[in-house]
């Protein structure tokens, strides 16, 4: 049987869950978050089963830097798991056939075990715990891990009592907003960054975060800034095509990927159009708010080849943005402050 650390550990896990309510990605990002200290692991993630692969959508340690990986379900241990519905234990990658091995190359584990996710009968994904030791889980560890999927599972029916399609949204979305939440913004610019790389074509992606949502949340309380977090969203929603993604990627920061670049100043004239679409005043029961964000942008290939470097290079301009914004003299007007 798990240890009785292990099963408080699953019981406060099923409490911060309950907290979340209906959030399917918060829980999953909250489940891998607490899975590896649960049987000391190196990493763990959630993959979900779309078509014929198996995609990443909530990872954390050595899977951290893998969301959006895509592997074949047939061929690999997740695969399989789903297949059966059978809780999988790799002891060692360079031993076991089951493996997609150079999958388990890329993220750098030797030792997993996989436990199937179930909705409405059907096993629609894995939590997939990981150790960059061979050997490194015993039986205790996959009993462990079973318990902790079935508190997942619940978490899953009653975020969606409906069908699939109506989970993977869930699982890809962020509740509040609406828009696509950060596992499903890495996993499209991956994909925009590969077919880029074949056709030669540029890509931009920008970093937005809200300048002062604290101010507001402290003046007039979080209700407030949550109506302005959604009122942000909708304006950067309004200001992007079809093609582009735009993305909440956690508390007051947004994320846009814009592709294909087909205006003569690209990125630039999509940051222009922002700017000005946010700093229209926001009326809310009486009072006007006035709205602005700080933004970052980074340019493939020309300020990078792959997603750490542009995520990065797009964060650091945005934060040099935010630094301009605070050193603004007394009297300007600075974002979310009551008029």
């Amino acid at each position: 049987m798990p240890s009785k650390d292990q099963l408080l550990g699953i019981i406060a896990i099923q409490t911060e869950i309950a907290r979340l309510g209906l959030d399917l990605a918060g829980t999953m990002a909250l489940v891998v978050e607490r899975t590896p200290p649960l049987i000391a692991a190196d990493g763990a993630v959630i993959e979900l089963a779309e078509g014929d692969e198996m995609v990443y959508r909530a990872g954390v340690g050595i899977a951290a830097r893998q969301l959006g990986l895509r592997l074949q379900r047939e061929g690999s241990l997740s695969g399989l798991c789903v297949k059966t519905g059978e809780i999988l234990h790799c002891r060692d990658i360079e031993t076991d056939p089951r493996v997609d091995k150079l999958a388990c190359d890329k993220v750098g584990l030797r030792s997993m075990i996989v436990v199937p996710l179930r909705h409405e009968g059907e096993t629609v994904g894995v939590l997939k715990a990981m150790s960059r030791q061979p050997g490194k889980f015993g039986e205790t560890d996959v009993r462990t891990l079973g318990l902790l999927s079935e508190v997942i599972a619940a978490a899953m029916y009653f975020s969606t009592k409906y069908n699939v399609d109506e989970l993977f949204y869930k699982a890809t979305h962020d509740g509040m907003t609406g828009l696509a939440n950060r596992a499903l913004f890495i996993d499209r610019l991956r994909n925009v960054l590969g077919r880029r790389e074949r056709d030669r074509q540029p890509a931009s992606v920008l970093m937005i975060d809200m300048d002062g949502l604290k101010q507001l949340n402290d003046s007039f309380g979080h209700r407030v800034g949550d109506v302005a977090i959604k009122e942000v969203a909708t304006r950067l929603k309004a200001c992007a095509r079809q093609s582009d993604t735009v993305a909440r990627l956690g508390g007051d920061e947004f994320g846009i990927i814009f592709s294909p670049v087909d205006l003569p100043e690209g990125g630039a004239a999509l940051v222009r159009r922002i700017e000005e679409e946010i700093a229209r005043p926001l009326v809310f029961e009486g009072r006007t708010h006035i709205l602005a964000v700080s933004i970052g942008m980074a340019e493939f290939p020309v300020d990078g080849p792959d997603i750490d470097t542009l995520l990065e290079m797009a964060d650091r301009r945005m934060y040099q943005v935010k630094r301009r914004h605070h050193g603004q003299p007394p009297g300007h007007s600075l974002p979310s402050l009551a008029q």
